[in-house]
């Protein structure tokens, strides 16, 4: 069976994915440009080293225009903190975590935001003593999905070989970070990354609450 479970956050655990690109979608709204969803999925799960909205919306509105960015980041955080407001975990996530408590699966979490974002969110929620770990970018020198370093980090915490271990993820960067790493991915789409080809992936559910661990251990013992 599994030795460990490794869970994204960003739209895996709560759907801040949403609230982030509506924010920055907004912003580009006041400037007079869209921001269609398939142009912002590229960063979902990593960060702007692919695609930097900033950069690019500044060269939307050229080179004669002075963007006020601490402002215009200040008004955007404030944003994404109003449609965050009362939202719970994604569908699943609290039985799954207490299935693998039930079974002794330690769990972690690897995300490419910063401990301060997702410290805060999990401890808000709830859901901070669920895990024994948590990584974050700074716990890899600023390495991000698709690179493997999250995983393999957390999975060294854990002290698990990263093929015992199974990902749960939203996004293509964290499958291809996952697949990188050896690890299984189960990939649980969201509302941003739905439009997405996850060819690769070790299962696709809608939802967390499509799955249990007993079903996990079946479908890892399967696949050996």
């Amino acid at each position: 069976m599994p030795r460990a479970l490794i869970f994204d956050f960003d739209g895996l655990i709560l759907d801040t994915e949403t609230a982030v690109y509506e924010g920055w979608r907004e912003l580009y709204a006041e400037h007079g440009h869209p921001l269609p969803l398939e142009t912002w999925a590229q960063c979902v799960g990593s960060d702007f080293g692919v695609y930097d909205p900033a950069a690019a919306l500044e060269k939307l509105v050229g080179t004669g225009a002075l963007l006020d960015w601490p402002s215009l980041t200040t008004r955007r955080r404030q944003r994404v903190s109003e449609i965050l407001v009362g939202k719970d975990t994604l569908p699943g996530v609290r039985q799954l975590l207490r299935e693998a408590g039930d079974h002794n699966i330690p769990c972690a979490v690897a995300s490419s935001s910063p401990h301060e974002w997702v410290d805060r969110w999990l401890k808000q929620l709830g859901l901070w003593d669920y895990f024994f770990n948590v990584t974050c970018l700074e716990d890899t020198g600023g390495k991000v999905k698709p690179d493997p370093s999250l995983f393999l980090h957390a999975a060294n915490k854990l002290e698990v070989d990263p093929t015992q271990a199974v990902v749960f993820e939203d996004s293509l960067n964290g499958l291809r970070a996952a697949t990188a790493a050896g690890m299984r991915c189960v990939v649980v789409p969201c509302a941003i990354t739905s439009h997405l080809d996850f060819q690769g992936a070790w299962r696709q559910l809608r939802s967390l609450e499509e799955v249990t661990v007993p079903e996990l251990f079946q479908l890892f013992r399967a696949s050996l």
